[in-house]
């Protein structure tokens, strides 16, 4: 059984189909998708079905993202439609075909809906943004858990490996500094959709020109491409 993570996809459904290629998900695998599924990239609407499709195939734990949050409030609320448009909102709506929200499928909503605000296993713990290392993960606030981008924090008072998205590493290299690991690679500004094996360390990216690479986390980037 494997522990894979992946970092944000931002609507970019070539990227996900490659990486999914390439790590050839089992139903005995635990995926964790670390939020940010829509917006910036084409293909928001393709990501959530590809998503949905996938938990019923593997045990998908997806979390939830400052992006599923602006969009969801922008349904509730018309005030915040012109805010999450100008970040990427617009884009997610033209992968749909949509006039308005309603058309865009229940139970697409629902996945939104339902999204989970972290996970943990017995070594790591998963977050969208960041988590403030006195607290336990029940406690954090939400600015931390969605918003708030990463440097160098402190280790957790668990002990556990903190394994987030959100601060996009422009490299194309995950940032691992050993208590956390940023697996934000930038997909849908021209960098790579990162899936990482946490317990062996072993990484797959892919990119929405169809190149796919492989590495190990502190290893020199060595690139198989096709």
């Amino acid at each position: 059984m494997r522990i894979l993570a992946i970092g944000d996809i931002h609507g970019c459904r070539a990227s996900l189909e490659a990486l999914a290629e390439q790590v050839d998900f089992s139903a005995a695998d635990t995926v964790i998708t670390l939020g940010d599924y829509v917006d910036r990239g084409s293909d928001s609407r393709g990501v959530i079905e590809f998503l949905l499709r996938l938990k019923v195939a593997s045990n998908l734990i997806a979390l939830r993202g400052n992006h599923e949050i602006m969009m969801l409030q922008a349904r509730k609320f018309g005030s915040a439609l012109l805010g999450w448009a100008g970040v990427g909102g617009e884009a997610t709506l033209d992968s749909y075909g949509a006039h308005s929200f309603d058309d865009i499928p229940r139970n697409h909503w629902k996945f939104l809906e339902q999204l989970s605000a972290f996970y943990e296993i017995d070594s790591h713990f998963f977050v969208h943004a960041n988590a403030d290392p006195d607290l336990d993960l029940r406690d954090q606030p939400d600015d931390l858990l969605y918003w708030e981008s990463i440097d160098n924090p402190p280790p957790h008072k668990s002990g556990k490996i903190m394994v987030c998205g959100h601060t996009p590493q422009k490299s194309g290299r995950p940032l691992n500094i050993s208590h956390a690991v940023c697996i934000d690679t930038w997909a849908h500004g021209g960098g790579w959709l990162t899936c990482l094996d946490v317990l062996s360390g072993h990484y797959w990216q892919a990119n929405e020109k169809g190149k796919c690479r492989s590495n190990v986390l502190g290893a020199d980037l060595n690139e198989s491409q096709t």
